[in-house]
């Protein structure tokens, strides 16, 4: 039994880059909803076009980094049917709607927690920051993504209301178990063609959140997560142009 203490403090210790993210987004989120009550609806309404345009700014960003355009496009239409079908968004709007009702709460709830979760788990500085902690010991790329989030999380929460202060569970849910597999997961990091397939699919996703929040087009998003893994595995099984 001697050896359960070091284990137990290994895998405390790395986790403390995910524990600033989602205090920075529970703060951002706090704050967001104390500067909302007090601003006028045209404010808010600005607020949630900025953050459109620059989120599918963002998502044409990371699209562009594809070496291939077929295995982003295609991993998202075949992810999206997967999502669709085992009821990804569906699932995460129940969850949302259900802790609405328990809290009371008002504001465009389900839209604000689900957008704004695939938001701060999608790009790749999650996957990379949580290496980096896992692996290192070190959070600087996750401090600069907490930076972020926590600013994002102040405009989500002062137009679409406290919907946002759920996504800290989400921030916990995912980059905790990433954090943790860091050791298995390093060869995502070092095989960068499929860091870069996976990349240009959350941008497609980001750019599916930013038609939803200038309200052009709304589109279920998380239901295009599995598009994520699609495109890491097409990217995996594809030779390094090296070789």
């Amino acid at each position: 039994m001697e050896w359960v203490y070091p284990i137990t403090r290994c895998r405390i210790r790395p986790i403390r880059g995910t524990y600033l993210n989602a205090a920075t987004v529970l703060g951002g989120g706090l704050l967001g909803l104390a500067v909302g009550n007090s601003l006028p609806s045209d404010y808010k309404t600005l607020a949630q076009a900025a953050i459109g345009i620059g989120t599918i700014a963002m998502g044409i960003r990371m699209f562009l980094g594809t070496g291939n355009s077929l295995i982003p496009i295609l991993s998202l239409i075949v992810g999206g049917a997967i999502g669709h079908l085992i009821g990804i968004q569906a699932g995460l709007d129940a969850l949302g709607g259900y802790a609405k009702d328990r809290l009371g709460a008002g504001g465009r709830f389900q839209e604000a927690f689900v957008s704004s979760s695939v938001l701060f788990c999608v790009g790749p500085m999650t996957l990379l920051g949580c290496l980096e902690d896992g692996l290192r010991k070190k959070i600087d790329l996750l401090s600069i993504k907490s930076l972020l989030d926590g600013v994002s999380s102040i405009f989500f929460a002062a137009s679409l209301g406290p919907g946002v202060l759920l996504t800290v569970g989400t921030v916990l849910v995912v980059q905790m178990p990433l954090t943790l597999a860091a050791s298995k997961l390093r060869p995502l990091a070092d095989r960068k063609e499929i860091l870069n397939e996976v990349t240009s699919v959350g941008g497609l996703i980001l750019m599916v959140i930013g038609l939803g929040l200038l309200e052009l087009r709304s589109l279920p998003s998380a239901d295009f997560l599995p598009g994520l893994l699609l495109a890491g595995y097409v990217a995996s099984r594809l030779k390094p142009k090296s070789e």
